[in-house]
């Protein structure tokens, strides 16, 4: 679908003066410059090499005295330069090679050498690709291969022998025997497709001129010599680059002495003159035959094809066919050659000065660029492959594109009919061959620039569907046969509606202008430029005239207003596109390597193709990818990355498929694969897009089909736009029209904003709160009671026409969260009163939604047994299971029926409220004991007392029996039932203590206990107390209720209440309790607290400085410390010891809790320890080990420092939580006259404060950057998730690079009275 255009053009005349031709041409690749050379010549023997640029230099010349055997003037066969050396290699046909080296100062003359001379002749010489051999046919018929040095390789003798290895059978390849033609073709005709119907035997052609011709495969293995054999046939010998000989071909009338050898390898392009046509033939590397193509000869000078030549591009895309006037540019695509350019390269074939064809020569990295030559210019052309493609914005988006092959125009509308090429949707006569192709920006028109003018056509419409073009009118340029050699047409574009600019060079380049609606037409030169290299009209029409791009890639708008500069790009972009977004000029253009730019910002490095629609930027990768940018600002494009699972703006695409068109009313892309076949896809981006711009035109209708032809999820069509939706559901239920449709869509809602999750809009900002949801459901997408809302508006416009939306007031209620089946069988229940026929569509309709036994219950849940019996006869129940059940129900009554239905469908609350209204007391009360219905039966009883007395008696035996003891002594205490409440309060524990004496002694007074049984109840409760830590509780009842004063002081002064328990002394003045209860009291909490305080200090410091030893030595080695001795010793010094090779873990955080406060660290050393690297944590077995032993945290393991810091914060925490007892003890000390003691508890205090203060500020502060460390980690191998052994050491890490705050340290206010501050 791509045609040749032409981007750069030069003609390059030299002094007329000189009357010596161009005798022979080639690149200089490394300077991007053609070297031609002139003479010699009959006349003068001299040879001149010019380097051709803005300022022609010559480079040597020098005589060629050599005459050829035959008498005439030597010629030059082959002209090649190597840029490496600044080297040019001559070969004369007269024998000599001469070579002619530059110097690197250009002002310095070049050194002519002749390095050699073959006898008697050189027919045909060729350089290696690689420019490392070189291949000579003498005339003596000998191929000689050659190093870069002249050293002779290897010399080969022609003969008649070689065609002996010419024994080939061909199987009919592309012939019309061999291709399938139905059942009865083989009946019609049997015959051997291996026999072919004429057999060649290698006639020469009347027009062979006896040249001989050397072409090289593209990766230099092997060369093919094209050499006519004197009394037999042409044959093309192909030899290895060992000079050995491979294959011939096989025998072809009329073959002549033109060969071209494919880059690629795969063919071997020749000529073959028949009598009616002359065909371009293509041979495989064995010498067969493989399909030929027939060329097109200009009519109007048939001899220009006695002569050709063909030689392949370097990228084996083109394949250039050389005439004596002209040279044509085919290309193939599905089998099918395709002439894309011919250029005329003059003078005319009638003048008697044309003998000689052009001297044709390929840039050997630039594919398409070449120099052709004649004796009296050069002419220097560049193209690339563009597509001619039609407007891509809604809704002139028909798809059009143009194919140019010769005087044809393969014309498709992809919009109308998706036609594979080569076939097209119409095929366009023009009369001269095409050069280029434009549409105006509406796509109302097409115009054809030819060589002798331009032919405009018209585009028409029949409701979408594009018609074929109609030509209005071809303009001709006037232009005698002389100046069509002289003044070259370039390109088109449309700088109207009707009005067209044509790039020409008429000696200097300039715009001719025409406008096809005038009444006095003419062609007028608007624009003079030399710097033009492009011109293309905007895509979107808004940018008037045309947009002229020059060779440094500035671009200038040509209008009617005169030249207005615009943007400029980095370089020359040979490929552009331009749009106008916000009155902001969008320029977008590619490189030949690939860079896609916007303006002078790049935006990627690896584009292939890329096409501008009214809201995308789309360009395929080498990655072989489609991508979507939305188009905004230059610096706000948004180029997705390369995610085609995740991000509906990136798609995989089939390796090498370029882009051919977009069609974005259609949704869809065209693509181009290499072989030449197209796809025609529909990226979820332009789907989408399309979608939402659908629901936002209210136009539901489509976007539903589309929704469903694409597969998109129908939730969009809410999402994208709820309130409009809820707000025209009326429209949108019309628009839908089918009943099927509608229930589709209701089928397929569910409580999730897919516009937030699936179907984000790439385009728009973050989106904002979702109207009444929560963080957490916009995060997650989730959109409660979606699903209901939409179902609730469905149903109150389809209520206004049941019965001709019966089917979806159904869908619309079982589709609701929870499913509303009651509603929808109440929907059944009522036609079943109006028309028996829809109940029964309607109960088909409903048991197909949802399960049909949930039905039968839902329905039997109605008390409507008709409807019951109409659910259950669709159902596969046995009748002898339900009917029997039905007339039960039948016999009853209504409240017996209800509680009989509810107690079947284990509605038991339901049931019990139909027994209550039955008045059947005594089953009520045992339904209630029999379900535990207590609660609900004590609701419904409340007003009748006796009954919720009896009801209250048998809830408190309930809770009882099941051991919630609480609860059931408050109810037997309601009741009045102390005994029981005792029994109940006293199993409940110490927390219901004061309850339990309470209704203790409401027994006491009543006399149902005496004192001493209460004294027992009170003495337990104490102990339960006493116990749990209560000590101030059991205090209370040892003092007021057991009047055990002693006790009471003991209790207080076990929970550090000494202040409590002075008191209690002097309230009871028993001064006595003072030293044997008190003081007793402090001095057991001094030598307690003493030795707590010991403890934690001992542990600090062992503790602490372990784990900044176990830090230390993890972040030295980790590798040892993590899973074993260094295998690499220490050859490489510390901190140098581990390869780069090797992946080490995060540093040093582990271990875990477990064991208790005062098990470890009493004073014991030892080194760290190392888990063994052969040790294996794939199996559960040893996941369970391994977790024993980050419990553990034993000494030398991996996982020592998590349990130390974990048994540090324990510490902190403890010490923190006995600072008010320690504190109450001081004061009670001081109080009884124990001053040093107090002194000696509060410095040891303020020790431990201190110390943990300060491990706090060395442990944690440390674990902080670990815990950077650890979130660093975590992001660099976010995903993985170890498993067995090593699941727990990864558990372990993490936990310890988690971000957990540090235990807070509070101070110690210390008594003044002793000193402290």
């Amino acid at each position: 679908m791509r045609n040749l255009r032409n981007i750069g053009q030069s003609t390059f005349v030299p002094d007329p003066s000189s009357a010596t031709p161009i005798t022979a041409s080639c690149w200089d690749v490394a300077r991007d410059e053609p070297i031609v050379a002139y003479g010699p010549t009959a006349d003068e023997a001299r040879i001149e090499l010019v380097r051709v640029s803005l300022n022609p230099r010559v480079i040597a010349s020098w005589d060629a005295p050599n005459v050829k055997e035959d008498g005439d003037a030597d010629a030059i066969l082959s002209l090649h330069h190597f840029s490496d050396s600044l080297t040019s290699c001559v070969i004369m046909a007269g024998g000599d090679i001469v070579t002619v080296r530059e110097d690197d100062d250009d002002g310095v003359e070049a050194r002519v050498e002749i390095v050699g001379t073959l006898s008697p002749s050189i027919v045909a010489a060729r350089w290696s690709p690689d420019e490392e051999l070189l291949v000579i046919a003498t005339g003596d018929a000998k191929v000689i291969f050659m190093s870069r040095s002249f050293d002779v390789i290897t010399e080969t003798v022609l003969t008649e022998d070689d065609l002996k290895m010419s024994k080939h059978v061909s199987v009919g390849w592309g012939k019309k025997e061999t291709q399938f033609q139905g059942k009865g073709a083989k009946a019609k005709a049997l015959r051997d497709p291996t026999i072919p119907e004429k057999v060649d035997e290698g006639r020469p052609s009347p027009c062979d001129d006896g040249r001989c011709t050397i072409s090289w495969r593209g990766d230099g293995a092997y060369v093919a010599v094209n050499l006519l054999q004197e009394g037999v046939r042409r044959v093309i010998r192909v030899y290895n680059r060992d000079g050995e000989l491979d294959s011939v071909t096989e025998p072809v009338d009329g073959l002549e002495g033109s060969l071209s050898w494919r880059p690629s390898g795969n063919l071997m392009a020749g000529i073959q003159r028949l009598s009616d046509r002359v065909d371009v033939v293509f041979f495989e590397r064995n010498g067969l035959r493989h399909g030929q193509f027939t060329l097109r000869v200009p009519e109007s000078a048939p001899d220009a094809a006695s002569t050709l030549a063909l030689e392949w591009n370097s990228d084996s895309t083109v394949l250039a066919v050389m005439f004596k006037d002209r040279i044509q540019l085919w290309t193939t695509g599905n089998y099918h050659w395709y002439l894309k350019q011919e250029i005329l390269c003059g003078p005319s074939p009638t003048e008697p000065s044309q003998s000689q064809l052009p001297l044709f020569s390929w840039h050997a990295e630039k594919p398409l660029r070449f120099s052709a030559s004649t004796p009296e210019k050069v002419l220097l052309n560049e193209y690339i492959f563009t597509v001619a493609k039609g407007p891509a914005g809604p809704t002139n988006d028909h798809g059009a594109v143009a194919v140019i092959d010769g005087r044809t125009i393969k014309f498709t509308p992809f919009r109308t009919a998706n036609i594979p090429p080569p076939y097209a949707f119409s095929e366009l006569e023009i009369p001269s061959p095409a050069i280029d192709v434009a549409f105006s920006h509406d796509g109302s028109s097409m115009a054809v620039l030819h060589q002798v003018g331009v032919s405009f056509f018209a585009l028409e419409s029949k409701g979408p569907r594009l018609l074929p073009p109609r030509l209005v009118e071809t303009s001709l340029f006037g232009l005698e046969e002389f100046q069509l050699y002289e003044e070259v047409l370039l390109q088109i574009a449309f700088s109207g509606p009707t009005e067209v600019q044509v790039l020409q060079r008429a000696g200097e380049l300039g715009l001719l202008s025409y406008d096809f609606s005038q009444e006095n037409k003419q062609w007028t030169r608007t624009v003079n430029s030399d710097t033009i290299a492009t011109i293309s009209s905007s895509d979107d029409g808004l940018t008037a005239g045309i947009v002229a791009q020059d060779r440094f890639g500035k671009l200038t708008c040509f209008s009617s207003h005169g030249a207005t500069p615009l943007q400029k790009f980095p370089a020359f972009l040979p490929w552009s596109s331009f749009v106008t977004y916000n009155e902001e000029l969008l320029a977008f253009g590619l490189s030949r390597n690939g860079h896609l730019y916007a303006n002078s910002r790049q935006l990627v490095k690896n584009c292939t193709s890329f096409v501008v629609t009214n809201s995308h930027l789309i360009f395929t990768t080498s990655n072989h990818l489609v991508k979507f940018v939305h188009l905004a600002s230059v610096d706000e494009l948004d180029v997705p990355a390369d995610d085609p699972e995740n991000d509906e703006r990136c798609r995989s695409i089939e390796r090498g498929g370029r882009l051919v068109t977009a069609m974005p009313t259609r949704m869809s892309i065209v693509l181009q694969m290499p072989r030449g076949n197209l796809e025609t896809i529909f990226p979820r981006a332009m789907v989408l897009a399309g979608i939402r711009h659908l629901v936002e035109q209210k136009d539901y209708g489509s976007a539903f089909a589309t929704c469903r032809t694409q597969r998109v999820d129908m939730n969009i069509l809410y999402d994208h736009r709820p309130e409009q939706f809820l707000a025209n559901v009326d429209l949108f239920l019309d628009q839908i029209k089918d009943a099927a449709n509608i229930d589709l869509f209701l089928s397929t809602l569910k409580d999730e904003d897919v516009s937030q999750t699936m179907y984000r809009d790439t385009k728009s900002a973050p989106s904002q709160q979702l109207p009444g949801g929560s963080p957490e459901n916009q995060a997650s997408g989730a959109r409660p009671g979606k699903i209901n809302t939409i179902c609730d508006a469905v149903l109150q416009k389809l209520r206004t026409k049941k019965n001709a939306n019966l089917q979806n007031i159904i869908t619309a209620n079982v589709c609701k969260n929870p499913p509303a089946l009651d509603d929808g069988l109440l929907v059944v229940a009522e036609l079943m009163q109006e028309d028996e026929s829809l109940a029964e569509r309607a109960v088909e309709h409903i048991c197909f939604l949802a399960d049909v036994n949930t039905l039968y219950d839902h329905a039997l849940g109605l008390y409507n047994l008709d409807l019951t019996l109409l659910v259950a006869q669709q159902s596969q129940r046995d009748p002898r299971e339900y009917l029997p059940f039905i007339q039960e129900l039948h016999k009853m009554s209504v409240l017996r029926r209800q509680f009989t239905i509810d107690d079947k469908l284990a509605k038991r609350e339901k049931a019990l409220d139909h027994l209550r209204a039955i008045g059947d007391f005594d089953e009520a009360s045992s339904y209630c004991v029999k379900h535990k219905l207590y609660q609900h039966a004590l609701k419904i009883y409340r007003l009748e007392t006796e009954h919720h007395r009896t009801l209250t008696d048998l809830y408190a035996s309930h809770l009882r029996s099941v051991s919630q003891f609480r609860e059931a002594g408050l109810a037997y205490e309601s009741l009045g039932n102390f005994a029981s409440a005792t029994d109940c309060y006293l199993k409940a524990g110490a927390s219901s203590w004061q309850e339990c004496l309470y209704v203790a002694q409401q027994q006491l007074q009543s006399g149902s206990i005496n004192a001493d049984q209460f004294g027992e109840i009170a003495s337990d409760l104490a102990d339960a107390l006493r116990e749990a830590k209560e000590y101030a509780s059991a205090a209370t009842i040892h003092a007021d209720y057991l009047n055990s004063i002693e006790s009471a002081i003991s209790c207080l002064c076990k929970g550090y209440l000494f202040a409590d328990a002075l008191r209690l002394v002097t309230r009871h003045a028993r001064p006595d309790l003072l030293e044997k209860g008190v003081d007793a009291g402090l001095t057991d909490a001094f030598s307690s607290s003493t030795e707590f305080l010991a403890d934690c200090k001992a542990q600090l410091k062992a503790q602490v400085p372990r784990i900044m030893e176990l830090r230390k030595k993890a972040k030295e080695d980790p590798l040892a410390f993590y899973e074993g001795e260094n295998p690499f010793g220490n050859r490489f010094g510390n901190g140098a010891d581990i390869p780069d090779d090797i992946s080490v873990a995060a540093s040093s955080n582990m271990m875990s809790v477990g064991a208790s406060l005062f098990t470890r660290y009493t004073g014991k050393g030892g080194s760290v320890g190392t888990v063994a690297s052969n040790v294996s944590r794939a199996t559960s077995k040893n996941r369970k080990r391994e977790e024993k032993k980050r419990a553990r945290g034993r000494k030398g393991t991996v996982y020592e420092e998590e349990y130390l810091v974990n048994s540090v914060r324990r510490l902190v925490e403890r010490v923190e939580s006995t600072k008010g007892e320690v504190e109450r003890l001081v004061f009670g000390l001081v109080r009884r006259g124990m001053a040093e003691r107090a002194r000696a508890i509060e410095e040891l205090m303020g020790e431990v404060v201190e110390g943990c203060r300060t491990a706090v500020g060395v442990v944690w502060e440390q674990d902080k950057q670990q815990q950077v460390e650890g979130e660093q980690g975590r992001e660099d191998g976010e995903g993985y998730r170890a498993t067995g052994g090593d699941g727990v050491l990864q558990e372990s890490l993490e936990a310890m690079g988690a971000k957990t705050a540090p235990p807070v340290v509070g101070g110690f206010a210390r008594l003044a009275l002793l000193g402290g501050r």
